[in-house]
């Protein structure tokens, strides 16, 4: 009996979607449940599991463009992989007579030479073997074997403790000096004279890549985006979760970040200006009385952004543990398009890579996105004096057809106001 893999469907709006990766080889046993490949569309990527165990059988190969509801393999429920390809009776073929002795026997006998692996062949040939026992995707496998990475020494927190390429990205970034000694190639001499390099690769662009491309320049080409700037001193919200993160941790099993100060404070700034809470429909304005906060996250495949629904009526907690599900999800490849959806406004935190300031791109249809920076420490003037603070930079971006300067001057203002003084954001004033 077989089972057919089938693109599923993602949303209604979706009709296509890039089969990206196989986890397995075509002929390999397979368990119910175990991912079996990765598709990805202009929105999501997603991966698809098995219905039953079985033999997977490969029919469509990767970096196909395949329609929703296409068959791309199927699982051979009958038998295991090495009995599913056994013909059923090959008849033994006769002896072959024994070749007539050469003449030339005063010739001495040629005794084949046995070539002694080195030091460094064993455990190359070492680290191959342990390679190949470790169920790996292909391009997760190709990196560990250009690195040449003993795989036992990563940790893998994919589905089932699998090693996804972000596991072997960081063992690279925390290992001493990039790879250890122990296991890094040997260097070969560079040839004398001056070397000219002209590597020139090009990479079909994924269906996230194109859509977020192009999304992009929709936005820049049909809103009169303007943004504006202010900064933050972080200390008091700094000192208030160092002062509550250990209670905080303990009681809500989930840390306490700067996000959450920012997206509560978002929620009450977008309470005051609401027209930043809203968004041109043709010649009409679509006010929300809701707030749904969309979160950038960056992935391997592009920025995504997850809505946090209705976060004016969660807690700090609420809104933490909402973000860190969707890392969850968007590592494990489970991110579906009605996460995506009905965003009000967008949070993004450009900080965590470095960026000092930036001016973020709006998230049409959406009229306002706040853009996050690093804290760095800076001199600043209180009460006449000059004191060193943590200071965080922030930009709003917003339509200019809907929203004037003053309104977004003083919804970032707003913001500021209540993420130096985080008891306004509880007690609502």
């Amino acid at each position: 009996m077989a089972i057919d893999i089938t693109i599923p469907s993602v949303g209604e709006s979706i009709q296509e979607a890039v089969l990206a990766e196989w986890f397995l080889k075509d002929g390999d046993t397979v368990q119910k449940d175990e991912a079996l490949l990765v598709i990805e569309t202009d929105k999501v990527t997603l991966e698809v599991v098995a219905e039953a165990d079985g033999v997977l059988r490969i029919q469509v190969q990767e970096g196909e463009t395949v329609a929703i509801g296409a068959v791309v393999g199927q699982i051979e429920t009958g038998a295991p992989a090495q009995e599913a390809a056994a013909p059923e009776s090959v008849p033994e073929p006769p002896p072959e007579k024994p070749a007539p002795l050469k003449q030339e026997k005063d010739r001495p006998e040629e005794t084949p030479a046995v070539s002694t692996p080195s030091v460094s062949a064993a455990k190359t040939l070492d680290q191959k073997a342990r390679l190949d026992e470790v169920p790996l995707s292909p391009a997760v496998r190709r990196l560990v074997a250009e690195k040449n990475l003993d795989v036992s020494k990563i940790s893998g927190t994919g589905p089932g403790g699998r090693i996804s390429k972000g596991d072997v990205l960081l063992y690279l970034e925390e290992a001493p000096a990039g790879i250890p000694e122990a296991i890094k190639p040997p260097v070969c001499e560079e040839p004398s004279g001056p070397q000219i390099l002209e590597d020139v690769k090009r990479v079909a662009m994924s269906p996230i890549r194109k859509r977020i491309a192009e999304r992009l320049l929709e936005s820049k080409q049909n809103t009169a985006m303007l943004t504006t700037f202010n900064e933050i001193d972080m200390q008091q919200a700094m000192q208030m979760r160092a002062r509550y993160k250990e209670a905080f941790q303990k009681k809500h099993e989930v840390s306490l970040g700067f996000m959450s100060f920012f997206i509560k404070a978002c929620v009450e700034a977008l309470k005051e200006i609401p027209e930043i809470n809203a968004f041109v429909d043709g010649s009409d304005i679509i006010y929300h009385g809701y707030q749904h906060i969309g979160v950038a996250i960056g992935s391997e495949r592009g920025l995504v952004v997850p809505v946090i629904r209705h976060a004016e009526q969660m807690s700090f907690a609420d809104i933490e543990r909402a973000i860190i599900d969707y890392v969850k999800k968007i590592k494990a490849n489970r991110l579906e398009l009605a996460d995506l959806e009905g965003g009000t406004f967008t949070v993004s935190n450009g900080g965590v890579y470095g960026s000092l300031l930036s001016t973020p791109i709006l998230n049409i249809p959406q009229s306002g996105i706040l853009g996050m920076h690093k804290i760095e420490k800076r001199p600043v003037v209180i009460d006449d004096e000059i004191v060193v603070r943590p200071m965080m930079y922030v930009a709003l971006s917003y339509d200019h057809r809907i929203v004037d300067g003053k309104g977004a001057v003083t919804f970032l203002k707003r913001v500021k106001e209540f993420v130096e003084n985080p008891e306004r954001i509880v007690l609502e004033v």
